[in-house]
């Protein structure tokens, strides 16, 4: 019953801004480990921006920093990623994910320590 519902994607000129958004239903944000994906065509999905539901703990991808931003509102289940100067290199689908709670180290190392998955949103960035 557990899903996870990423929106807010979009089409963005370089510099601008996008807010995801991903609900998950089924859950409390006890102690998981929540995590933005993406991926670009003929790319390995990478992990972006991932945080601990429990205490917050973060990891942010080196070619993000500064510029994305993770939320949770627990009360809604909800976590956010706020997307400013984008560049074209973002163009990629974007992904929430959901797994009992790992470690800081390893929650975005690797897409494939991730159990449950959104359906995706697309965000372009083009002139």
């Amino acid at each position: 019953q557990l899903q996870l519902v990423e929106s807010g994607g979009g089409l963005v000129q370089p510099g601008g801004t996008l807010r995801l958004s991903c609900v998950a239903s089924g859950i409390t944000f006890a102690s998981y480990s929540i995590g933005w994906f993406r991926q670009a065509p003929g790319k390995e999905r990478e992990g972006v921006l991932c945080v601990r539901s429990s205490d917050g703990l973060q990891y942010s991808a080196d070619s993000v920093k500064g510029r994305f931003t993770i939320s949770i509102d627990i009360e809604r289940t909800t976590v956010y990623l706020q997307m400013n100067n984008l560049t074209p290199e973002d163009k990629a689908i974007y992904y929430c994910a959901l797994e009992p709670q790992l470690s800081v180290q390893t929650m975005c190392s690797t897409a494939s320590g991730y159990k449950y998955w959104g359906q995706g949103t697309q965000v372009t960035v083009s002139s």
